[in-house]
């Protein structure tokens, strides 16, 4: 792997939470992810399915894991499958996983070749009452594509239609959320990689520069420290751009007197960073855009506040409105008499922040976690206010990555430059 090794004992430990939460005498199978094609025989780079990861550490595909804490002996408690390889393999694609270098990763003792699964888990699972099996239920997916996951169920219930079926998801939804130390290092190490790209780009941009330009120059700092690809597609918006929420083609010319919204992060052994900053094309702001660009630097700010144990989305939420809107009304683009007779269902500030203030963030950048569910130690969550007002084409956010911790939230990006004028102390040097 390109990124350090990681302890095995996270890999156990988490192994060992979900087991405590099954019911008794119940056998749980997940799968790797597929290797996803693209046309003639080209293939996309391999990304892991994150529960597999969560409680494995493995990164090859064709892996799949069963977890019987039940099973009559000891070795088939936990039982790990990879891939074989071959000589073949070995010349086109090189190395694979020896069982060996699988078991260390893992800390898994039992493991066998993909191909004697079906062998395996037949022996095993008519020990077994229920079978718990894992589908991808965040709110967000779009489940076109059919997953291994996928696949295997209906093999699955096909093969055993008699046991009693139970879904994995419902448990690693209760345990994802809350993050080890060490996963909180990876966090603050995709952090780390994700402030030396912000800081690179701040001596590049300049008027004339094309967005994708800058997009070249956010991978080339990512690779070099160890960063295999970006946690999730780069936004880099200029001018109009900035007030299209999720745009990345990243395709415009940066122009003199503009603002750059810029919103990527560093992957780092699986694990995201989550950075947004707003910045001028020239290197320094209108009085206009400092105005609005520090409205939200405060509504960030309050909001961290709110970041505490307890705290529940609900009541967070409304809290940010509130001072959202006091900002709004004071850059007089609400209309303080219309706010007064507003739907508080629908308030009118939404029409200029229309996405959430935070979301769970770690192994996928909208990471697993109810909305329904009180804030709580080991959480780390985004905090990503935003302003956008289109008729001006001016489109600012910022957002920081925080850990929940029992004395307090925790900026884990503290350190990036965030302040209009350190931002513009650095792009004129």
């Amino acid at each position: 792997m390109r990124y350090l090794s990681i302890d095995s004992s996270l890999f156990i430990q988490n192994r060992q939470n979900f087991a405590a939460a099954l019911k008794p005498n119940a056998i749980a199978v997940f799968n790797a992810n597929d290797i996803m094609p693209t046309n003639a025989d080209g293939v996309r780079s391999f990304i892991q399915n994150t529960d597999f990861f969560y409680l494995s550490g493995i990164e090859e595909e064709e892996s799949i894991l069963i977890l019987f804490p039940d099973a009559g002996e000891e070795k088939h408690r936990e039982i790990l499958f990879i891939k074989e390889t071959s000589d073949e393999i070995e010349v086109w694609e090189g190395p694979k996983y020896s069982k060996d270098e699988a078991s260390k990763i893992s800390g898994i003792q039992t493991v066998h070749w993909t191909r004697e699964f079906e062998k395996v888990f037949k022996s095993l699972v008519f020990e077994a009452d229920r079978i718990y099996l894992n589908t991808n239920e965040h709110l967000r997916a779009d489940d076109i594509v059919e997953s291994r996951d996928a696949r295997f169920l209906k093999w699955c219930k096909r093969r055993y239609p008699l046991h009693h079926y139970e879904r994995a998801a419902p448990i690693l939804h209760r345990l994802r959320p809350i993050k080890a130390g060490i996963e909180v290092e990876l966090i603050k190490r995709a952090c780390n990689i994700t402030e030396k790209a912000f800081l690179r780009l701040l001596n590049f941009i300049r008027p004339g520069v094309w967005e994708f330009e800058i997009e070249a120059e956010i991978y080339h700092e990512f690779l070099t420290h160890r960063s295999r690809r970006p946690a999730y597609a780069p936004i880099v918006a200029s001018g109009p751009n900035a007030c299209i929420l999720h745009y990345v083609q990243n395709n415009r010319q940066c122009l003199d007197g503009e603002l750059l919204l810029m919103d990527f992060g560093a992957e780092y052994a699986n694990y995201a960073a989550d950075l947004t900053r707003t910045v001028p094309v020239s290197g320094r702001f209108t009085p206009r855009q400092k105005e609005i660009y520090n409205s939200v630097l405060r509504v960030q700010k309050a909001a961290v506040q709110m970041l505490e144990q307890g705290n529940l989305f609900e009541t967070y939420n409304k809290e940010v409105g509130h001072v959202m809107e006091k900002e709004l009304l004071g850059l007089q683009v609400l209309d303080a008499e219309a706010v007064k007779h507003q739907n508080p269902d629908d308030p009118l500030y939404k029409q200029y922040f229309m996405h959430g203030i935070s979301h769970h963030m770690g192994l996928d950048v909208h990471d697993l976690g109810s909305k329904y569910r009180k804030f709580e130690e080991g959480m780390v969550l985004t905090c990503e206010p935003g302003i956008y007002i289109k008729a001006e084409g001016i489109g600012v956010r910022l957002e920081n990555d925080i850990l929940i911790t029992k004395d307090g939230p925790v900026d884990l990006m503290e350190t990036i430059p965030i302040e209009a004028d350190e931002i513009e102390s650095l792009m004129n040097p």
